[in-house]
């Protein structure tokens, strides 16, 4: 045991209290070495070692500087250390460790630099440690970078040295426990009631949807209320990086990537995963996010009978999904004329709704754009739905409008054959006259 302190504190410094912490963390440490507790009653024995190394110490501090201390060892010990709290925080919905004094939240949108640090590098390194290595993880010179998952579902990115050049780094995006329904995103403006019942009917009535969007802007939120859609019947195949889909139906296969093991081998990609799924019979293929040569994959499961499928990716426009698809099959290392693409693209994505983060950090669908077909060389596309600026309010909130363009789809047809038959009204815009056009 290491030896007591029998000093009282009557000017403290941090380079005391640091000490002071590292001191109790050694002692309560060595006196559960071997002891194997479930997660809820180590924290009680924790408790009860930690006050009984406290008093054996002697020494007396504020109650409030003592109880933040123990709240700081029983989230290193228990938890994930200095950022437990933020995590523990639903308003929080991710939390950015630029290094040990520069930790960042977005809170309702909007990034702030919050009061949390670390004691040094080697701490935040503890602390990804402690993230990674339960699940079989390593991060070091020749492996720099990681991405896990914590035991709710949040995702976590971690970048070490070479890589992050002034020292550890840690990204999170929180696992939101409880799934938003389609009205609660019409609630808070993200979209329109007609905009909700018409992609309500484009799921059901089986059309391929492509959801586009920034880092951030809401795509897999989006994503899960849109899967919510999926009748209970139906065989549906998730697949993702790190699983965060919650999906409801019981007829549910959840397949999640694998990375390589020390040796470089073993590891289980997105684009395996989709070629997999095609052998478990789905009625329905549901992809978190691609990325690379899985996108020709995926297109041609939509082009074979797998109608219904969903996907989202990064763009900034419906135009722009188009590209970034483009230039995923093209890495797919299949030596395809790119008209042969387009034709691919054209006749296996019905629709691109784009999600966007705006400046006020209030997301919105900004876009519900059908893929009509190819005009020459070309994808035409028109826009069903759209987002309009009008200014930027006083408090910098974005002013704007969300409206039908007045084009009704020209797969009409399919969501009536569906038994979807939407009202003229859905598609009127607010003064009655048509603002789309093809392009």
């Amino acid at each position: 045991m290491a030896t007591p302190i029998s000093t009282n504190f009557t000017r403290l410094t941090s380079a005391d209290l640091l000490k002071f912490k590292r001191y109790l963390v050694e002692n309560v440490s060595r006196s559960m070495e071997g002891e194997m507790l479930q997660l809820g009653d180590r924290a009680e024995v924790l408790k009860q070692r930690l006050n009984e190394a406290y008093i054996q110490t002697r020494v007396s501090l504020p109650e409030d500087i003592r109880t933040q201390i123990f709240n700081e060892i029983l989230d290193e010990m228990t938890g994930f250390g200095p950022i437990q709290p933020l995590l523990d925080d639903p308003d929080i919905s991710e939390v950015m460790v630029n290094g040990p004094k520069k930790v960042f939240i977005e809170k309702s949108g909007k990034v702030t630099k919050s009061a949390i640090t670390f004691d040094d590098d080697d701490h935040v390194l503890r602390i990804i440690d402690r993230i990674i290595l339960p699940l079989g993880r390593r991060v070091d010179a020749d492996s720099p970078a990681v991405d896990a998952r914590l035991p709710d579902g949040s995702r976590v990115n971690a970048v070490i040295r070479p890589v992050s050049i002034d020292g550890p780094c840690i990204t999170i995006r929180k696992f939101k426990k409880d799934k938003l329904s389609i009205q609660q995103l019409i609630d808070y403006g993200s979209l329109t009631q007609n905009m909700g019942e018409f992609v309500r009917a484009c799921v059901l009535a089986h059309l391929n949807i492509v959801i586009s969007g920034g880092t951030g802007s809401g795509k897999t939120t989006l994503l899960n209320v849109l899967s919510g859609f999926i009748p209970e019947a139906e065989r549906i195949v998730t697949i993702e990086d790190a699983a965060e889909l919650q999906l409801q139906q019981d007829h549910v296969l959840r397949l999640e990537t694998k990375v390589a093991n020390t040796d470089g081998k073993g590891a289980v990609t997105i684009r395996d995963l989709v070629r997999n799924a095609l052998r478990m019979r789905p009625d329905r293929i549901v992809v978190g996010e691609c990325r690379g040569g899985e996108a020709l994959d995926m297109l041609q499961a939509m082009n074979t009978g797998h109608d219904g499928s969903l996907t989202t990716l990064h763009a900034n426009t419906p135009r722009d999904a188009l590209s970034r698809l483009e230039t995923m099959v093209l890495m797919s290392g299949m030596d395809l004329p790119l008209k042969v693409v387009r034709q691919q693209i054209s006749s296996a994505v019905d629709l691109i709704i784009q999600q966007t983060r705006l400046k006020d950090g209030s997301r919105k669908v900004t876009a519900i754009t059908e893929v009509i077909g190819m005009e020459g060389d070309t994808v035409v596309m028109t826009d069903i739905f759209k987002f309009e600026q009008t200014g930027v309010g006083p408090n910098g909130k974005i002013i704007g409008e969300l409206k039908a363009t007045g084009i009704r789809p020209l797969f009409g047809p399919k969501l009536e054959a569906a038994g979807y038959k939407l009202g003229a009204e859905i598609f009127m815009p607010p003064s009655g006259m048509g603002l789309g056009q093809r392009r």
